[in-house]
């Protein structure tokens, strides 16, 4: 080689240093170098979407925002891309509906025709991601609320049928309604994440829909709707979906499963969670619309300040998906709920409900220590609770229940063990009822009680029942009490009569 060969092959390797050096790190796309303004005026929309399309055309990477708040209408992300909101930077949503065009998921799901609008949205992508320290905000109070006006409140975020997502450490703020939609998805993580969505109504945290193998791990929720919530409103089940260390506070329910529930709902694990100033159900696990229920799995969870801390309910709305038939009655089974504390809770109970009929099967609530705000009376403890087969479900759908505790109706295999059950102001009501419940197990109870009250247990057509290990200040006949229709009660190894007085 001679020496002007030498100089242009080293003179090369300047210049694609050169280059490298002024495009940045292999795979970072910055907006900036797209045209964005990150100045929190300038619509950045096509500067963020030209970075990450040329981010797809280049085999992927990151689409970085840094150093500013970028005002942004819908953004499509595609396979293969991380938006990478970093420490100090914003992804303002645009408040103008007009900066976000409709994009309809193609599959068959129940709310097709209404949700329509949103920040973030892909469809049928591949390991996608949002990640960073940053912060996302739909500035969702600039919308309008009125009920049935959806498709004039965006998303922040929406993924329909994509695989392998990951969304990671960022906050997001405010959003216009429920503030990420994951529908039909696999393989989802989702950690770190903060959200703060308390604006108004409608605005769940997190909505996991007939999604398979998710994993929510390390998240706040703090939100104006549902907090974390299960949904199935495909034919798809939803399915080994595991949410671990969250804390979390609703204006609604903070950990649910339903209420649309057309494609069901299997092994489901939900552990290591706090949940506080929450206005309807701490943990709601409810099927109405058809379809199955199986294997799920609730565990270490602290509460406060929560309109009920358990809410199970099997019932039959059959709402359809449109362009499907009815769903036929659905069916709620393998339930265990363990190791739960609560405290102010309100005053209306907790149901473990279905309807006649249709059972809910094999529930194991174990472990359980709440104290409720009572109030009750004695004509509370007579009211006749209404079946409302096809209500909407809710906490509160029954009124306040005849049993300041427990209301378990149309159950079969029904365990309740080591329950301790308390109240604020005295509650004349029993600490619980059964109803039509077949298979009862009843160990280790513990409940507080007036002098008001006529028993502590009360038995309505139950066939089949253990109670053993309880204590109660009361004998057998205030402790117990049980109509003609039930069979086959057998109580056993009690220690009535000789623990701390009534309260």
């Amino acid at each position: 080689m001679n020496i002007a060969q030498q100089l242009m092959r080293m003179l090369a390797v300047v210049m694609i240093c050169c280059t490298a050096q002024a495009e940045g790190p292999r795979g970072v796309f910055d907006v900036r170098d797209f045209g964005a303004a990150g100045d929190g005026k300038t619509l950045d929309t096509a500067a963020i979407q030209k970075a990450v399309d040329a981010c797809a055309a280049a085999g992927g990477g990151k689409v970085m925002l840094q150093g500013g708040q970028f005002l942004s209408g819908t953004i499509r992300l595609k396979s293969n891309v991380t938006l990478y909101v970093e420490a100090g930077a914003t992804l303002l949503g645009s408040t103008d509906i007009a900066d976000y065009p409709d994009n309809t998921p193609k599959i068959t799901y129940l709310y097709r025709a209404r949700f329509t609008k949103s920040l973030i949205y892909a469809e049928a992508a591949e390991n996608i991601g949002i990640a960073g320290r940053g912060l996302i905000d739909g500035q969702g109070k600039h919308f309008a609320a009125k009920r049935g006006d959806d498709k004039m409140r965006p998303y922040i975020l929406r993924f329909s049928e994509c695989k392998n997502v990951r969304v990671e450490n960022v906050s997001f703020r405010n959003s216009a309604r429920w503030l990420s939609h994951y529908l039909a998805c696999e393989n989802v993580t989702i950690s770190g994440v903060s959200i703060h969505s308390r604006i108004r109504e409608n605005r769940d945290g997190m909505d996991i829909d007939s999604c398979r193998d998710v994993r929510i791990a390390d998240c706040s929720v703090y939100s104006g709707d549902d907090a974390i919530v299960l949904k199935a409103t495909t034919e798809r089940p939803c399915q080994r979906v595991v949410i671990t260390n969250c804390v979390l506070s609703s204006g609604a329910s903070a950990l649910k499963l339903g209420t649309e529930s057309n494609g069901g709902f299997e092994d489901i694990a939900i552990s290591n969670c706090t949940i506080y100033d929450t206005g309807n159900s701490g943990i709601a696990v409810e099927m109405v619309d058809g379809a199955t229920l199986d294997r799920v799995t609730v565990s270490n969870i602290t509460m406060k300040n929560v309109g009920a801390p358990l809410f199970i309910r099997l019932g039959n709305r059959a709402r359809p998906i449109p362009g499907l038939p009815e769903p036929g009655m659905g069916s709620l089974r393998n339930v265990i709920i363990r190791d739960v504390q609560a405290d102010e809770v309100s005053s209306v109970g907790c149901a473990v409900s279905g309807i006649p009929d249709h059972s809910i099967e094999n529930v194991t609530l174990e472990n359980i220590r709440i104290r409720f705000k009572g109030g009750g009376t004695l004509d509370d403890a007579h009211r006749e609770i209404p079946e409302k087969t096809s209500s909407y479900p809710k906490y509160s759908m029954f009124g306040k229940l005849s049993a300041y505790g427990l209301f378990c109706r149309h159950v079969s295999n029904l365990r309740l063990h080591n329950i301790d059950l308390g109240f604020d102001e005295d509650d004349a009501r029993p600490a619980i009822i059964c109803d039509d419940v077949r298979d009862l197990d009843l160990f280790s109870l513990r409940a507080q009680i007036t002098e008001a009250t006529e028993s502590v247990v009360r038995l309505d057509g139950v066939r089949g029942a253990l109670i053993h290990g309880c204590r109660s200040a009361v004998d057998r006949q205030q402790f117990l009490q049980q109509d003609e229709s039930c069979e086959q009660v057998h109580v056993t190894g009690n220690a009535l009569g000789t623990a701390e007085p009534r309260q």
